[in-house]
Protein backbone atom coordinates (compact mmCIF):
# COMPACT_ATOMS: atom_id res chain seq x y z
CA UNK A 1 0.00 0.00 0.00
CA UNK A 2 1.51 3.64 -1.03
CA UNK A 3 1.34 5.61 2.02
CA UNK A 4 2.05 9.80 1.01
CA UNK A 5 3.35 12.07 4.14
CA UNK A 6 2.14 15.78 3.72
CA UNK A 7 5.11 18.09 5.52
CA UNK A 8 3.96 21.57 5.84
CA UNK A 9 7.32 23.20 6.51
CA UNK A 10 6.21 26.78 5.00
CA UNK A 11 2.99 28.51 5.20
CA UNK A 12 3.46 30.15 1.85
CA UNK A 13 5.72 30.86 -1.47
CA UNK A 14 6.41 34.27 0.54
CA UNK A 15 7.25 32.32 4.09
CA UNK A 16 9.70 29.81 1.55
CA UNK A 17 11.10 33.00 0.00
CA UNK A 18 12.32 34.63 3.40
CA UNK A 19 14.06 31.39 4.63
CA UNK A 20 16.26 31.27 1.52
CA UNK A 21 17.22 35.22 1.54
CA UNK A 22 17.79 34.80 5.19
CA UNK A 23 19.89 31.65 5.07
CA UNK A 24 21.70 33.47 2.30
CA UNK A 25 22.34 36.39 4.68
CA UNK A 26 21.66 38.73 1.92
CA UNK A 27 19.87 42.57 1.70
CA UNK A 28 16.16 42.05 0.86
CA UNK A 29 16.21 45.18 -1.10
CA UNK A 30 18.98 43.87 -3.06
CA UNK A 31 18.33 39.99 -3.60
CA UNK A 32 20.26 37.75 -5.87
CA UNK A 33 17.68 36.64 -7.91
CA UNK A 34 19.52 34.18 -10.28
CA UNK A 35 20.57 32.44 -6.59
CA UNK A 36 17.05 32.00 -4.96
CA UNK A 37 15.83 31.61 -7.99
CA UNK A 38 17.89 28.15 -8.20
CA UNK A 39 17.29 27.50 -4.25
CA UNK A 40 13.49 28.02 -4.43
CA UNK A 41 13.41 25.59 -8.04
CA UNK A 42 15.58 23.25 -5.83
CA UNK A 43 13.32 22.55 -2.73
CA UNK A 44 10.07 22.52 -5.21
CA UNK A 45 11.97 19.45 -6.72
CA UNK A 46 12.85 18.13 -3.50
CA UNK A 47 8.86 18.48 -2.69
CA UNK A 48 8.16 16.76 -5.84
CA UNK A 49 10.78 13.73 -5.32
CA UNK A 50 9.18 13.43 -1.60
CA UNK A 51 5.71 13.05 -2.75
CA UNK A 52 4.49 16.28 -1.26
CA UNK A 53 1.84 18.06 -2.22
CA UNK A 54 2.58 21.45 -4.38
CA UNK A 55 0.02 24.14 -5.06
CA UNK A 56 -0.35 26.73 -7.12
CA UNK A 57 0.83 29.48 -5.20
CA UNK A 58 4.07 27.92 -5.30
CA UNK A 59 4.02 27.28 -8.89
CA UNK A 60 3.03 31.00 -9.43
CA UNK A 61 5.85 32.25 -7.11
CA UNK A 62 8.42 29.93 -9.39
CA UNK A 63 6.97 31.65 -12.41
CA UNK A 64 7.14 34.88 -11.02
CA UNK A 65 10.59 34.26 -9.93
CA UNK A 66 11.71 32.90 -13.65
CA UNK A 67 10.83 35.65 -15.43
CA UNK A 68 12.38 38.21 -12.69
CA UNK A 69 15.40 36.10 -13.42
CA UNK A 70 14.90 36.34 -17.04
CA UNK A 71 14.56 40.03 -17.12
CA UNK A 72 17.75 40.88 -14.95
CA UNK A 73 19.73 38.52 -17.33
CA UNK A 74 19.13 39.93 -20.52
CA UNK A 75 20.78 43.30 -21.52
CA UNK A 76 19.73 46.83 -20.98
CA UNK A 77 18.60 48.52 -23.87
CA UNK A 78 20.81 51.21 -25.36
CA UNK A 79 20.12 54.90 -23.62
CA UNK A 80 19.03 57.39 -26.23
CA UNK A 81 18.82 61.03 -26.02
CA UNK A 82 14.78 60.86 -25.86
CA UNK A 83 12.77 63.96 -23.69
CA UNK A 84 10.27 61.20 -22.64
CA UNK A 85 9.62 60.90 -19.22
CA UNK A 86 8.09 57.66 -19.25
CA UNK A 87 11.18 55.84 -20.77
CA UNK A 88 13.41 57.73 -18.33
CA UNK A 89 11.51 56.31 -15.21
CA UNK A 90 11.70 52.61 -17.30
CA UNK A 91 15.44 53.14 -17.27
CA UNK A 92 15.93 52.80 -13.70
CA UNK A 93 12.98 50.32 -13.02
CA UNK A 94 13.88 47.13 -11.09
CA UNK A 95 11.94 43.84 -11.72
CA UNK A 96 12.51 42.98 -8.37
CA UNK A 97 10.87 45.92 -6.75
CA UNK A 98 7.13 44.20 -6.83
CA UNK A 99 8.37 41.67 -5.19
CA UNK A 100 11.05 43.18 -2.38
CA UNK A 101 7.71 45.21 -1.27
CA UNK A 102 5.47 41.88 -1.06
CA UNK A 103 8.47 40.25 0.76
CA UNK A 104 9.03 43.55 3.26
CA UNK A 105 5.01 43.84 3.70
CA UNK A 106 4.93 39.91 4.72
CA UNK A 107 7.70 39.89 6.99
CA UNK A 108 5.99 42.74 9.19
CA UNK A 109 3.23 40.54 9.20
CA UNK A 110 4.52 37.60 9.89
CA UNK A 111 6.49 39.36 13.01
CA UNK A 112 3.04 41.00 13.87
CA UNK A 113 1.81 37.63 14.27
CA UNK A 114 5.12 35.98 16.00
CA UNK A 115 4.41 38.88 18.66
CA UNK A 116 0.55 37.70 18.94
CA UNK A 117 1.52 34.14 19.41
CA UNK A 118 3.66 34.61 22.23
CA UNK A 119 1.27 37.41 23.99
CA UNK A 120 -1.29 33.86 23.62
CA UNK A 121 1.02 32.00 25.00
CA UNK A 122 1.83 33.72 27.84
CA UNK A 123 -1.77 34.39 28.71
CA UNK A 124 -2.62 31.04 28.52
CA UNK A 125 -0.10 30.59 31.61
CA UNK A 126 -2.93 32.63 33.44
CA UNK A 127 -5.60 30.97 35.54
CA UNK A 128 -8.89 33.07 36.14
CA UNK A 129 -11.36 32.72 38.89
CA UNK A 130 -15.30 32.53 38.39
CA UNK A 131 -16.43 35.90 40.47
CA UNK A 132 -18.26 34.77 43.86
CA UNK A 133 -20.50 36.80 46.01
CA UNK A 134 -18.80 38.37 48.73
CA UNK A 135 -21.88 40.05 50.62
CA UNK A 136 -21.16 37.48 53.37
CA UNK A 137 -18.00 39.48 53.85
CA UNK A 138 -19.89 42.79 53.62
CA UNK A 139 -19.23 44.46 57.29
CA UNK A 140 -22.58 45.02 58.65
CA UNK A 141 -22.72 48.86 60.03
CA UNK A 142 -24.98 49.31 63.37
CA UNK A 143 -28.30 51.00 62.42
CA UNK A 144 -28.41 54.97 63.35
CA UNK A 145 -31.61 55.33 65.50
CA UNK A 146 -31.48 58.55 64.88
CA UNK A 147 -30.33 59.15 61.41
CA UNK A 148 -32.32 62.03 59.18
CA UNK A 149 -33.83 63.10 62.91
CA UNK A 150 -33.72 67.28 63.53
CA UNK A 151 -34.14 69.72 66.04
CA UNK A 152 -37.28 70.91 63.99
CA UNK A 153 -38.81 67.25 64.43
CA UNK A 154 -39.00 67.79 67.96
CA UNK A 155 -40.52 71.49 67.20
CA UNK A 156 -43.32 69.88 65.67
CA UNK A 157 -43.73 67.34 67.82
CA UNK A 158 -44.12 70.33 70.48
CA UNK A 159 -46.47 72.24 67.85
CA UNK A 160 -48.85 68.87 67.60
CA UNK A 161 -49.06 68.96 71.57
CA UNK A 162 -49.72 72.83 71.61
CA UNK A 163 -52.51 72.47 69.21
CA UNK A 164 -54.09 69.23 70.78
CA UNK A 165 -54.45 71.26 73.98
CA UNK A 166 -55.88 74.28 72.26
CA UNK A 167 -58.65 71.52 70.98
CA UNK A 168 -59.32 70.30 74.44
CA UNK A 169 -62.06 71.96 76.49
CA UNK A 170 -60.19 73.04 79.95
CA UNK A 171 -60.75 75.59 82.86
CA UNK A 172 -57.09 77.81 82.35
CA UNK A 173 -55.99 77.64 86.18
CA UNK A 174 -53.36 79.88 87.19
CA UNK A 175 -50.93 78.36 89.45
CA UNK A 176 -47.40 78.86 90.37
CA UNK A 177 -44.67 76.67 88.23
CA UNK A 178 -44.61 73.15 90.41
CA UNK A 179 -41.62 71.91 88.32
CA UNK A 180 -38.56 73.06 87.18
CA UNK A 181 -36.34 71.30 84.02
CA UNK A 182 -33.86 70.45 86.02
CA UNK A 183 -36.52 68.44 87.90
CA UNK A 184 -38.51 67.23 84.67
CA UNK A 185 -34.92 65.78 83.72
CA UNK A 186 -34.74 63.90 86.60
CA UNK A 187 -37.93 62.31 86.18
CA UNK A 188 -37.38 61.52 82.56
CA UNK A 189 -34.25 60.20 83.27
CA UNK A 190 -35.77 57.64 85.85
CA UNK A 191 -38.83 56.60 84.16
CA UNK A 192 -36.50 55.58 81.29
CA UNK A 193 -35.06 53.44 83.99
CA UNK A 194 -38.01 52.36 85.45
CA UNK A 195 -39.10 51.17 81.51
CA UNK A 196 -35.72 49.95 80.77
CA UNK A 197 -36.84 51.06 77.24
CA UNK A 198 -38.06 53.66 74.76
CA UNK A 199 -40.84 55.94 75.90
CA UNK A 200 -42.73 57.60 73.79
CA UNK A 201 -43.20 61.98 73.95
CA UNK A 202 -47.23 61.69 74.34
CA UNK A 203 -46.28 59.30 77.19
CA UNK A 204 -44.25 62.65 79.01
CA UNK A 205 -47.22 64.62 79.22
CA UNK A 206 -50.70 64.18 81.68
CA UNK A 207 -54.44 63.60 79.91
CA UNK A 208 -54.99 67.58 81.26
CA UNK A 209 -51.25 68.72 80.88
CA UNK A 210 -50.91 72.28 81.04
CA UNK A 211 -49.34 74.55 78.71
CA UNK A 212 -46.65 74.95 81.38
CA UNK A 213 -45.80 70.93 81.69
CA UNK A 214 -45.17 71.02 78.07
CA UNK A 215 -43.26 73.46 77.75
CA UNK A 216 -41.17 72.33 80.73
CA UNK A 217 -40.81 68.57 79.46
CA UNK A 218 -40.03 70.04 75.90
CA UNK A 219 -37.24 71.35 77.64
CA UNK A 220 -35.88 68.68 79.28
CA UNK A 221 -35.65 66.60 76.53
CA UNK A 222 -33.76 69.49 74.84
CA UNK A 223 -31.25 69.49 77.28
CA UNK A 224 -31.25 65.90 78.00
CA UNK A 225 -30.35 65.33 74.14
CA UNK A 226 -27.65 68.44 74.52
CA UNK A 227 -25.77 66.28 77.23
CA UNK A 228 -26.17 62.89 75.32
CA UNK A 229 -28.51 61.07 77.94
CA UNK A 230 -30.85 60.35 75.63
CA UNK A 231 -31.73 59.68 71.63
CA UNK A 232 -34.83 60.81 69.98
CA UNK A 233 -36.17 59.33 66.43
CA UNK A 234 -39.22 58.90 64.43
CA UNK A 235 -40.34 56.03 62.61
CA UNK A 236 -42.03 57.44 60.22
CA UNK A 237 -42.45 61.63 59.39
CA UNK A 238 -44.80 63.14 61.73
CA UNK A 239 -45.14 60.24 64.09
CA UNK A 240 -44.72 60.21 67.58
CA UNK A 241 -41.32 60.90 68.66
CA UNK A 242 -39.57 57.81 70.80
CA UNK A 243 -37.51 58.56 73.38
CA UNK A 244 -34.57 56.14 74.30
CA UNK A 245 -31.72 56.23 76.90
CA UNK A 246 -28.46 56.56 75.53
CA UNK A 247 -26.63 52.70 76.18
CA UNK A 248 -23.46 54.34 77.16
CA UNK A 249 -24.99 56.35 79.63
CA UNK A 250 -22.18 59.08 79.60
CA UNK A 251 -22.73 63.03 79.97
CA UNK A 252 -21.44 65.61 77.62
CA UNK A 253 -19.98 68.77 79.40
CA UNK A 254 -22.50 68.99 81.94
CA UNK A 255 -25.49 67.25 84.01
CA UNK A 256 -28.62 68.85 85.66
CA UNK A 257 -27.16 69.93 88.64
CA UNK A 258 -25.70 72.66 86.64
CA UNK A 259 -29.28 73.82 85.53
CA UNK A 260 -30.57 76.44 87.21
CA UNK A 261 -34.36 76.70 85.49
Amino acid sequence: MKVTVKLETFEGPLDLLLHLIDQAEVDIYDIPIKDITDQYMEYLGAMQELELEVTSEFLVMAATLLSIKSKMLLPKPPVLDLEFDDYLQDEDYDPRAELVAKLIEYRKYKAIAEHLRDKEAERSLIYTREPEDLTPYTPVLPENPVEGLHVADLVRAFRKALRRMESRSSVARIRKDEISVKDRMFQVVDLLARERGPVFFSRLLEQEASKDSIVVTFLALLELMKVKRITCYQHKLFDDIVIQAREDGTANGFWADEISY
